[in-house]
Formats: structure tokens, C-alpha cells, sequence
């Protein structure tokens, strides 16, 4: 499912009493800012989860690409092999007000048979970075599939929150 031009359902996040949130949906941020941030954020802080519980956090180079986080490693990396064990993962932008989160399941692709989503991909990391190409078509990648996105710019007026389905 294409999402990336449709504006996804919203809604409030659901906050404790006594935060002075916006009184209607209003102040809510629109899908198309996130997917903004997506496509020109340089790192991207992944965090699983070790086989004992504890959570490993690192930054991954990728780019967003027709509604999906499509990021490159080795899969020998610790997250690589804790996203084996358990694909829940999350993934947060460098930001300082401007917070974007994503929640989903972690994939790794073993060839990217679309040639022109390869191609899109290989075209985006070649403007963002330069460097370190991957080849989805010949060895893969990996792909964040999205679950749920929350961000917001002016906690917690516009604090939003987003769900997504297969």
C-alpha cells in the first residue's frame, strides 16, 4: 500500500492529565512532514533488542523510499542478528524539537526484485551520501515495515500519532 502521498489516520497521542494539549485535532502534524524528514535525515537511530533484553541502539545510514525506511549493514552486526531473534524495532531521527519516531518489524531483504525500486534506492543514497552504495537488486537490504509513527515540533500541542496496517 502506497502511503507516502495519502495522509495516514491520526490521532492524538494519548498523553497523562494535567498536559495542556490542544483542545482539537487542529494543531495535529500532517503525514507529508514526517515523510519530509524522512527522506532528507542522514542518520537514523536504530534500536532492537539483545538476545538478553537489553535494547542496542545505533545510527544506520538509509533512505525513504515509496513508504519504506530501506537502511544498509552487514548481517553480522549486532542489530542485524538481534533483528534475526526479534524483527520489532524502532527508529528515531536526530532532532532537537522536530521528533520523529517509527515503530515496525525489521526485514532483511534478500534481493530487491523490483528494478526500479532498486533503482530509486541506489539513486537516493547516491544524492544523500555518495558513498558506500548497496546493490538491493544483487545483495539485498534491509526494510523497516511500518506499524505506527509518532512525532510532533511544540510538545504537546501537535504531538500526533499514526497507525498502519498490511
Amino acid at each position: 500500500m502506497v502511503r507516502g502521498t495519502t495522509e495516514p489516520q491520526r490521532s492524538r497521542l494519548h498523553m497523562p492529565a494535567g498536559y495542556q494539549a490542544a483542545a482539537d485535532d487542529t494543531a495535529l502534524l500532517p503525514w507529508l512532514h514526517v515523510v519530509a524528514r524522512l527522506e532528507r535525515a542522514e542518520n537514523y537511530w536504530l534500536a532492537t533488542t539483545r538476545p538478553d533484553g537489553r535494547p542496542h541502539v545505533t545510527p544506520v545510514w538509509g533512505v525513504w523510499v515509496m513508504d519504506s525506511l530501506y537502511f544498509d549493514g552487514i548481517p553480522t552486526a549486532l542489530w542485524a542478528r538481534n533483528m534475526v531473534r526479534n524483527p520489532a524495532i524502532a527508529v528515531h531521527l536526530e532532532s532537537g524539537t522536530d521528533v520523529v519516531v517509527l515503530e515496525g518489524i525489521g526485514e532483511d531483504v534478500a534481493t530487491v526484485e523490483d528494478h526500479e525500486l532498486a533503482s530509486q534506492i541506489v539513486q537516493r543514497w547516491d544524492a544523500k551520501y555518495g558513498r558506500l552504495t548497496p546493490d538491493p537488486a544483487a545483495d539485498g537490504i534491509f526494510r523497516l515495515r511500518l506499524r505506527s509513527a509518532r512525532a510532533w515540533t511544540q510538545f504537546p500541542d501537535d504531538a500526533t500519532r499514526w497507525h498502519f496496517t498490511d
